[in-house]
């Protein structure tokens, strides 16, 4: 699932894989925009046929985060 996460945040976000790890913040690292949050939101949401609550999101900070949010909700 790690790889899937990365790719689908390179893809939406144009950005190198190679950039992209588990410890990576979204927001420090990648100087992600609130519009791009909400771009990835919406691609994680469609990939994984899941809904993201608004008040989660502020807890997805590091590609880590966002593989255990998804674990947890195909669970």
């Amino acid at each position: 699932m790690k790889e899937e996460i990365i790719n689908i945040i390179a893809d939406t976000l144009e950005l190198p894989k190679n950039h992209i790890n588990e410890k990576t913040n979204l927001i420090k690292d990648l100087e992600l925009e609130s519009l791009d949050i909400v771009e990835l939101i919406n691609a994680f949401e469609m990939q994984y046929g899941i809904e993201i609550l608004d008040q989660d999101i502020k807890n997805l900070q590091t590609v880590e985060d966002i593989i255990k949010y998804i674990e947890n909700k195909n669970v």
